[in-house]
């Protein structure tokens, strides 16, 4: 590719990362905030702010609605929760695109009296279910609803979308009749296994604790609980990420090819860790351009639907 072409290359992207980001910070309707469990979550310690997990509400304008919607699940070493740039932004840019953003505020380690698994795992499934439950409340497509999760948030939509058989709370009223299942998940540089050199140990200790059971351990490396159900996955990862290494990212690959479930994998050179947008880190801010292409391909930002509840 010579110079001139090069340079051409390069504008054009600029230019489609900026009209797919423009609109952020007008795009949102509503930022409602709701309790996951108006009665106390299960296994709540106290009743302090972190003692309650919550769901933020981004609604797009109604003329660009497409139906879609996208849980999020910001990151931070299940120690803390990054709910700006990859919660609140994500949201907008989401929003930019049409579909709704639901941020959770979900129960860590350092939040409220503290906690561990299963509490993280819990408000994943009761987010999921919430959204779901409440589809046409918020003109939502009840089989176009997936979701995102950066670092140790992408451990947990990881897993969200890996156990979804398994009912990590009871049962308390209509919301959990619904289905957990996200119909599709993005994973931006997730934390994925628990077992292998390339495990982020800071999350694995706050979300499991300094001695955890072997079994709980295995049962928690996600790539290992891969089968044919898993929602179709768009992957995200930085080459020079040296707290949560590519590794993560390519063994989940790996396992959704060897179940045949259809992903997306985007490797960038550089990146580190932590770029949530990415605007202004060089390429790798043109993942958002190649999710919204993702998305488009499933039929996902199509106002008549399309195959965003399939495998």
């Amino acid at each position: 590719m010579n110079r001139d072409i090069r340079i051409a290359f390069v504008c054009v992207l600029t230019l489609m990362t900026f009209a797919v980001t423009a609109s952020w910070g007008q795009a949102a309707t509503s930022n409602e905030v709701e309790l996951l469990w108006p009665d106390g979550a299960p296994g709540a310690k106290g009743s302090d702010e972190g003692d309650k997990p919550t769901l933020t509400i981004y609604l797009p304008e109604k003329e660009k609605a497409t139906g879609a919607a996208v849980v999020i699940f910001p990151g931070g070493g299940y120690g803390h929760l990054a709910v700006d740039h990859e919660g609140r932004q994500i949201a907008e840019w989401l929003n930019s695109i049409g579909v709704a953003g639901f941020i959770v505020r979900y129960r860590h380690s350092k939040s409220g009296a503290g906690y561990r698994h299963p509490a993280p795992l819990q408000d994943a499934q009761r987010a999921i279910r919430m959204v779901r439950r409440w589809a046409k409340r918020w003109n939502i497509d009840p089989g176009r609803i997936g979701i995102i999760g950066f670092s140790a948030g992408g451990h947990l939509a990881s897993s969200a979308g890996t156990h979804f058989r398994k009912r990590y709370s009871e049962a308390i009223d209509v919301i959990d009749s619904r289905s957990c299942r996200p119909d599709f998940m993005i994973l931006m540089y997730p934390v994925i296994s628990f077992t292998e050199w390339y495990t982020h140990k800071g999350s694995r200790r706050n979300l499991l604790g300094d001695n955890p059971d072997p079994d709980l351990v295995e049962n928690l490396s996600n790539e290992k609980q891969v089968t044919s159900e898993t929602p179709p996955t768009f992957l995200v990862h930085a080459n020079d990420d040296n707290a949560v290494p590519p590794e993560n990212s390519i063994a989940f690959y790996l396992a959704l090819r060897k179940a045949k479930v259809p992903a997306e994998m985007h490797i960038y050179e550089k990146g580190s860790h932590g770029f949530g947008p990415g605007l202004g880190k060089g390429a790798c801010s043109s993942w958002m351009v190649r999710c919204a292409d993702w998305m488009k391909g499933r039929g996902l930002l199509d106002k008549t639907g399309g195959q965003g509840g399939q495998k």
